[in-house]
């Protein structure tokens, strides 16, 4: 059951929905799903089939995706399911709406994910323009995030998510927390119409510190929300202090939020890396 007082949501990482039926059965509750060709690439029944010498044709992939999210959204038809559009640093605008067009028509709670690029953002302003709901993802810093702002600026309550990575900034010794701390503190001065979702989480620390932050929504993997449930679902103590360690502090930056989504600096080595990573999972799946 939810715990009283908890007002972010929380959505679980993952592409495996065994899963996430017992996480719902260990928290009581959950409020969406995110997924990504990585973690369909870890799929048991896709892995069972790439053991067995085998693998998909791109239809089939795509077949197989579908009915992936598809039994998510049973499971938790009030919530929100990410669908993530394949994008390597190339990929077109118009490629990366048109996959979005067909996967947001799958099932009636998806969030596209675009990924935090010149032609996702391209993309994802298109796409609510034509009533998709988005997750700009792969996003490592606060002057990415204002362009998700920019670009999305007039958009409805609920239909726009923006997902700050944590974990791989903390993977090059950089606080990856700062960076949801910092996007939350300069949202604060907008209209409220970006929720911010914060991924990547990597440790029980992150997603508490994630609650105390009050981060819109938190995603985060089956074994610690696990971990979260077999504690009793507690949220962090007032006088909780996240311990960053050794990282290198993000420091805030005084970022206007009302200019053109063009005129901030979107480019980040880590976006075009993770959308490397991720191309290269879902292409491990398909056939030669």
């Amino acid at each position: 059951m939810r715990p009283a007082g908890l007002e972010t949501k929380i959505f679980i990482d993952g592409g495996n929905p065994e899963e996430t039926r017992e996480i719902i059965g260990l928290l009581g509750f959950l409020d969406g799903q995110t997924t990504n060709p990585t973690l369909l690439s870890k799929n048991p029944e896709a892995r069972e089939r790439l053991g067995e010498g085998e693998r998909f044709c791109p239809s089939e992939l795509l077949t197989f995706y579908k009915k992936v999210v598809q039994e998510l959204s049973v499971m938790m038809p009030k919530g929100s399911i990410s669908v993530e559009v394949y994008a390597v640093p190339s990929t077109q605008a118009k490629d990366m709406l048109e996959q979005g067009k067909e996967m947001f028509s799958w099932i009636p709670n998806a969030h596209v994910k675009f990924p935090t690029s010149h032609e996702g953002l391209t993309a994802a302003s298109q796409a609510l323009k034509e009533s998709l709901r988005i997750n700009m993802t792969l996003c490592f810093s606060q002057s990415q995030a204002a362009a998700v702002y920019a670009a999305t600026r007039g958009a409805k309550q609920g239909d726009v998510y923006v997902s700050p990575f944590i974990g791989r900034l903390d993977d090059r010794g950089e606080n990856g927390m700062d960076v949801v701390a910092n996007i939350l503190k300069m949202y604060r001065s907008g209209d409220g119409h970006v929720e911010v979702l914060t991924a990547s989480v990597r440790s029980y620390d992150h997603l508490m510190y994630a609650l105390k932050l009050g981060s819109d929504i938190i995603t985060a993997p089956y074994a610690i929300l696990k971990e979260w449930g077999q504690k009793g679902l507690p949220l962090p103590a007032e006088d909780y202090v996240y311990n960053a360690r050794d990282l290198e502090p993000i420091p805030y930056q005084e970022i206007d939020l009302g200019k053109l989504w063009q005129n901030y600096d979107i480019t980040h080595d880590l976006t075009a890396k993770g959308m490397e990573k991720f191309s290269s999972d879902w292409d491990s799946l398909i056939t030669g």
